[in-house]
């Protein structure tokens, strides 16, 4: 029996990205034959510089079930506004009946988050942050309401962009 040994070796491509799994839901199904057994993940995705994304997958098994949850995540990327290391003012994001407060936070206090919020902050990039869940502590409503936060967080230039003013004029 011959063995090829001058193969070379697989190289994982490395991805731009950080991807993490924010929740893993095991669901089942009774049908006639007994319990079917389904998976669902919650995931995140982004480049540290500002784009973050999370998606959702469904499957019979554990790692289809991520894979196509990250796959998702990088479908709905989207760019946040950022000021240094932190967010550029104080905002609540709500979905649903998720509710985060997230406030911005000199630098060296680093992520004071829970684990739904700070997957989707690291994720993005944010080094320097003060969260709070306010009312439901559901993942699936706590990340869309972290996502619809930051996706509405907009610095002096943008708002002076819209008002049709300087950014020095806004500041003050």
């Amino acid at each position: 029996m011959a063995y090829n040994n001058n193969r070379a070796p697989r190289e994982e491509v490395q991805s731009e990205f950080v991807e993490k799994v924010v929740s893993l839901n095991r669901v089942s199904k009774t049908v006639k034959g007994g319990r079917v057994m389904k998976f669902s993940a919650l995931c995140v995705v982004g480049d540290e510089k500002g784009r973050v994304g999370c998606g959702h997958g469904k499957a019979s098994e554990v790692s289809e079930a991520i894979r196509k949850g990250i796959e998702d995540a990088k479908k709905n990327l989207v760019n946040i506004t950022l000021q240094g290391s932190t967010i550029p003012h104080e905002i609540i994001g709500e979905f649903g009946a998720g509710r985060v407060l997230m406030k911005p936070a000199p630098e060296g206090t680093g992520v004071i988050a829970g684990g739904a919020v700070r997957a989707v902050v690291e994720a993005a990039g944010i080094k320097d942050i003060r969260t709070k869940c306010l009312r439901s502590n559901n993942p699936n409503n706590v990340v869309a309401a972290t996502m619809q936060g930051l996706l509405s967080l907009r610095n002096a230039e943008q708002v002076g962009k819209t008002r049709g003013k300087t950014a020095e004029e806004i500041l003050g």
